[in-house]
């Protein structure tokens, strides 16, 4: 199919490659403008433009997709289709309706539930078994278009934000891949989201990243996780910041919440439950394991955190 391309971060690069290798006329690519990155703030191309200039394709970064400039170049391609994987820019409806098959986008979510631009996270940080990912046809809402094609993913108990970034990008992926196969054979059937299970996955921030141990276990421990790897869970020891880069949920006793209950391994009581800490970060160190920082705090059982 001629497809025009509208993404930028890693996912969306991941996406954009595998349409090349499946043969697809990318005939341009929207994405968003180069940024500062790093201590030094280096100008930097989104992945998606780097993956475009690599293989030829034209690329364009509106600051607006609502001056009527934007439109203009979506009529001179003429694509058959706009795919739209995390571009972050609501489509406008002039755009939305040019094309022969409209716009579809990869969410990744099992829509309605998680709308918005943190869904894996929250699926992480709500200690969900199962994510996975959508394909809809675009409208004005956010993420609120019909449903094309779903693909469950499963969330291993242990796993990171980050870590089912990965499998969810390649399975987001290989649907998009099928999805298209399916809409040129006629053969999607378009179903519309059911509102009264809408859900929303709001941006993290640096400050919802802090915890305490009047938590239950189970939720430090999927908060630990859904903040790996940004911003990174933490608890305030003084006025010190410990971030918690790792940690399990292992059995409580009859302790206030935040009593040390050993030191090796570090485990520490919570609301019901305790957890383990297995690596953490002190503010302005460096990353340890657990019973490397209980010992430099001299920790004896019994201590409150």
């Amino acid at each position: 199919m001629r497809i025009l391309f509208m993404g930028t971060p890693d996912i969306a690069a991941e996406s954009l490659q595998a349409l090349l290798g499946a043969g697809h006329e990318i005939c341009g690519v929207f994405t968003r403008e180069d940024k500062p990155v790093g201590r030094k703030q280096i100008l930097t191309a989104p992945p998606v433009k780097q993956l475009a200039v690599q293989h030829g394709i034209p690329v364009w970064q509106p600051k607006t997709l609502r001056d009527g400039s934007a439109a203009q170049i979506v009529r001179e391609l003429a694509p058959e289709i706009v795919v739209v994987v995390a571009y972050g820019r609501l489509i406008p409806p002039e755009i939305l309706s040019m094309p022969k098959y409209g716009c579809i986008n990869l969410h990744v979510s099992l829509l309605p539930k998680y709308r918005g631009s943190a869904p894996i996270q929250w699926a992480v940080l709500n200690g969900d078994a199962r994510t996975g990912v959508t394909i809809m046809q675009l409208n004005e809402g956010m993420d609120t278009g019909d449903i094309l094609m779903v693909s469950p993913v499963d969330i291993a108990p242990e796993e990171t934000s980050g870590e089912l970034f990965d499998r969810v990008s390649a399975q987001g992926a290989a649907t998009l891949l099928q999805c298209l196969q399916a809409i040129q054979a006629g053969a999607v059937t378009p179903t519309a989201q059911n509102e009264a299970e809408a859900t929303l996955a709001p941006p993290l921030t640096k400050e919802m990243a802090q915890f305490r141990f009047d938590w239950t276990a189970e939720k430090i421990h999927n908060w630990v996780r859904g903040m790996n790897p940004w911003p990174m869970a933490f608890f305030v020891r003084g006025e010190k910041k410990i971030k918690v880069l790792e940690c399990r949920v292992a059995q409580g006793e009859k302790a206030a919440p935040g009593t040390v209950l050993s030191t090796k391994p570090l485990l520490i009581q919570c609301a019901e439950g305790a957890v383990e800490l297995v690596k953490v970060t002190p503010e302005g160190g460096k990353p340890m394991a657990g019973e490397a920082w209980a010992l430099g705090q001299r920790f004896a059982k019994g201590d409150l955190v």
